[in-house]
């Protein structure tokens, strides 16, 4: 064979393996999203069956260090102890899908609620459209009155690269991040909780505007598989025709 010849088959060899391993690949990743599809189908039937559990006593502190949040996310706790009004923190959001009358942008009013066996808990309190920030932190309510209140807790959650620094003068975060929150209140209301629970909806019209939790798991996963699936057919067919014309073109 001439050493254009082995040259020429050498290049085909390596096509071949490419074109294989780009198809191996593909239906790798296809089945990959498969296993993600069954994992977040998992997730929605465990939340579904969380969220129609009675509530339990919110974790105490001693346990906060060791908690598994995926786990206990959208569950059902009560909470008893005081709020302290005079450190409210508002969190900017847009709210859209309402559940109540109000929507658009506004905030999160989120509230340190100090617990009776020791520690602190955020609580969302609710939604206030945009023209109520400078009200919600501004509560003139400050006696500690020791209450009971039920709510889901929710995982923090986590800034990304372009969240700003929070706006501290006018008591706006962006996230809601405990470890993030905490460093906007009393020092002294420490240590706090690694997650947050967010408060039912009260009576139509009242403000914050609780009961807004959104409670979405977007799953395209099957589609993504698919697409993968077609990827690798694709590739495989590719790879066909290009050796039949290869061929082809040799016995001509």
């Amino acid at each position: 064979m001439s050493q254009r010849g082995r040259l020429g088959s050498v290049m085909t060899g390596t096509f071949v393996v490419l074109m294989l391993l780009l198809a191996a690949i593909c239906v790798w990743l296809g089945v990959w999203q498969l296993q993600r599809l069954a994992e977040k189908e998992a997730l929605i039937a465990a939340v579904d069956q969380r969220l129609d559990a009675p509530p339990v006593e919110v974790p105490a502190v001693s346990q906060w260090a060791s908690l598994d949040l995926d786990d206990l996310n959208f569950r059902p706790v009560s909470l008893s102890g005081a709020f302290r009004y005079n450190q409210t923190i508002t969190v900017f959001t847009s709210l859209s899908n309402a559940r109540g009358a109000a929507s658009g942008p506004g905030y999160w009013v989120v509230t340190p609620f100090v617990l009776t066996d020791g520690g602190t808990v955020f609580v969302n309190r609710g939604f206030v459209p945009e023209a109520l920030q400078e009200a919600a932190v501004t509560d003139p309510e400050s006696d500690i009155v020791p209450v009971t209140i039920t709510g889901l807790l929710r995982s923090g959650e986590k800034a990304g690269f372009m969240t700003p620094a929070p706006d501290t003068s006018n008591r706006v975060e962006w996230v809601r991040d405990p470890a993030r929150l905490a460093e906007m209140i009393d020092p002294a209301l420490a240590p706090i909780a690694p997650f947050y629970v967010d408060l039912p909806a009260g009576a139509p019209g009242e403000l914050p505007q609780g009961g807004e939790t959104v409670i979405e798991f977007p799953n395209s996963h099957l589609g993504y598989a698919l697409t993968w699936f077609g990827f690798a057919i694709v590739a495989v067919v590719m790879l066909g025709f290009w050796l039949f014309r290869q061929r082809t073109s040799s016995r001509d």
